[in-house]
């Protein structure tokens, strides 16, 4: 098999050897199936040529009885085959999946944006399939297969010799057929998932960007640039499926000469006296029963081909090491919060920087605003801070210490952060203020909620904290979700508190009440925003452009020096200092 010398296997082998008893009974019962299977045209052969040829009704009745006994047998020994090959299958590909997830919970966003999200979802969903799939035929059929096609050469010949040659030659012919096609068939079976990983990243974007689409009128060229996609994936998907197909064609008329020429030869020595009649039948039914087992294994050796194919594609997102570490060290309240020391940060996807030699300085307590036109690096910025990303170039120290030296349960505690787009999770009020701090009070959560500006609505709904949340939020408004979103990151009491544009689907009103309620945290505060009136309270402000620092200072100071954030007022607010 060509390419499981490409495979590993070690990810799927660890589970196996966990139901190593299984993995051996579901074989070992369907080898025993296929001994009865072996034996009835040798006993219907018996019946020919003993029963039929002398009239016994006896033994004719003997034999009937031992039939339906093996039968019986054969379906017994089935189930536990069946069972047991089953439940290896479903709880390989259990383990697998769990550490799949949990080794993409563990990879920096660095390896995670260089793999794609598309291609995750397939991995964890459709690869895992396959190889679940695959594990349950291999199984059942991998030994049964090939112990019944070389049982019945067997059996052949010690009815006929001469006639037996015809099986042997019918067996390479269809080994080569098969193990040919398979060898042709697995790189393409690899290219087919590679383009579905490609039309479930397009359907992604769709579904997530829908509003969008529908708002600027593109919903024509969308459709066909997902029918192009589409249509890429279906002709792969029938160039593979075409060759595999030939497959079938081919076994049966392999298999079907050999029984021509097995009823030429046969009838022959029938009529020559040197073959009897029941063994005639016997030899036509082993034939038959090779075709049955060859075109179960063809079929199963597409499977395990695709099986393959999927569980290598898993096993490289398992072999991908995170570039970030962490050290040992544990959050000690210092002065300077916050440092940078001539940054930048280059995403694996772009072209240029995201960021380039930016360095300042942040006290303890002190409430920074961040500001800068879109695609300046202001989202960039906060996120070296809490850690998502690592600075390609410079250092980030919190709190006087490299941020690489802390282990990753104190960066998680010493930062938290409030993104662009508000994350809630179906379940309640209450368990999703409970990520942030699993043991808060009812008391803790309201102060919160209050802070946040979120208790108003809070209270009004039926069940209070216990209100459900649908997936997504979806049954809250944009600003409600980002309001519950910053009341659990402010329950969470961290030293350092990241506002990422977090406040843009409020109103002037409540965005007011909101700064004021953040002014009185005890805690490292960074806004980001695109709004002057939101920052402009803030102790101090570092201005963004094109990835670099161009401003650092308070309202007032910038609005003298700063020509970018002049311009980004400006743009904001008319002559008098009324609201544009």
């Amino acid at each position: 098999m060509h390419i499981s010398n490409r495979v590993n296997m070690k990810y799927l082998l660890k589970y196996m050897k966990q139901y190593r008893a299984q993995s051996l009974i579901a074989p070992l019962f369907k080898m025993m199936e296929a001994v009865f299977d072996l034996l009835v045209p040798y006993i219907i052969a018996d019946m020919v040529n003993i029963g039929v040829a002398t009239h016994d009704g006896n033994y004719l009745l003997q034999r009937t009885l031992l039939l339906f006994l093996m039968a019986l047998l054969g379906f017994l020994c089935t189930v536990i085959a069946q069972y047991f090959s089953a439940k290896v299958a479903t709880s390989a590909a259990a383990g697998l999946r769990h550490d799949l997830f949990a080794h993409v919970q563990s990879l920096s966003y660095r390896e995670l944006d260089g793999i794609g999200q598309g291609t995750l979802i397939t991995r964890l969903t459709s690869d895992i399939n396959q190889v679940q799939n695959g594990l349950n035929l291999f199984l059942r059929l991998f030994m049964r297969s090939p112990f019944i096609v070389f049982g019945s050469l067997f059996m052949a010949f010690r009815i006929n010799t001469k006639i037996s040659l015809i099986f042997l030659g019918v067996i390479v012919l269809l080994a080569l057929v098969v193990f040919g096609l398979m060898k042709l068939t697995s790189p393409m079976y690899q290219k087919v998932q590679k383009k579905l990983d490609s039309l479930t990243v397009k359907t992604r974007e769709i579904l997530l960007g829908v509003r969008v689409i529908r708002a600027f009128r593109q919903e024509a060229r969308e459709v066909r640039e997902f029918r192009e996609a589409n249509g890429d994936l279906i002709s792969s998907q029938l160039a593979v499926g075409r060759l595999s197909a030939l497959s079938n064609p081919l076994t049966y008329i392999i298999i079907n000469l050999g029984i021509v020429l097995v009823l030429y030869l046969g009838a022959r020595q029938v009529n020559e006296g040197t073959l009897i009649s029941g063994d005639m039948i016997a030899l036509v039914n082993y034939m038959n029963q090779i075709l049955v087992e060859l075109v179960k294994l063809a079929n199963l050796i597409v499977t395990i081909s695709r099986a393959l194919a999927s569980l290598k594609r898993v096993e490289i997102i398992l072999d991908t090491e995170s570039s970030m570490h962490f050290g040992e060290e544990t959050y000690k309240a210092a002065k300077t919060a916050v440092e940078f020391e001539h940054v930048s940060l280059k995403y694996v996807t772009a072209q240029a920087e995201s960021l380039e030699d930016v360095s300042f300085e942040v006290k303890e307590n002190e409430t920074v605003g961040i500001i800068g036109s879109t695609g300046s690096g202001k989202s960039t910025l906060v996120q070296l801070i809490a850690r998502y990303y690592d600075a390609t170039d410079g250092e980030v120290r919190l709190f006087e210490k490299p941020a690489a030296s802390y282990s990753k349960e104190a960066v998680r505690n010493m930062v938290s952060m409030v993104a662009q787009s508000a994350q809630l999770f179906s379940g309640t009020i209450r368990s999703n203020l409970m990520m942030a701090k699993a043991d808060a009070t009812d008391e803790e959560m309201i102060d919160a909620l209050k802070k946040a500006q979120a208790y108003e609505f809070v209270e009004k709904k039926e069940n209070g904290l216990d209100a459900i949340v649908e997936q997504g939020g979806r049954n809250f408004s944009g600003g409600q979700r980002q309001r519950l979103s910053i009341a659990r990151s402010i329950l969470k009491n961290s030293p350092i508190i990241i506002f990422d544009d977090s406040s843009s689907a409020l109103d002037y009103q409540t965005d007011a009440r909101l700064r004021k309620a953040i002014r009185e945290l005890k805690a490292t505060v960074f806004i980001v925003s695109q709004r002057t009136s939101s920052i402009a309270h803030c102790d101090r402000i570092l201005v963004l452009e094109e990835g670099r620092l161009v401003g650092e200072g308070k309202h007032e100071e910038l609005l003298k020096n700063c020509e970018v954030y002049q311009e980004i007022y400006a743009s904001q607010f008319q002559k008098g200092g009324e609201k544009a």
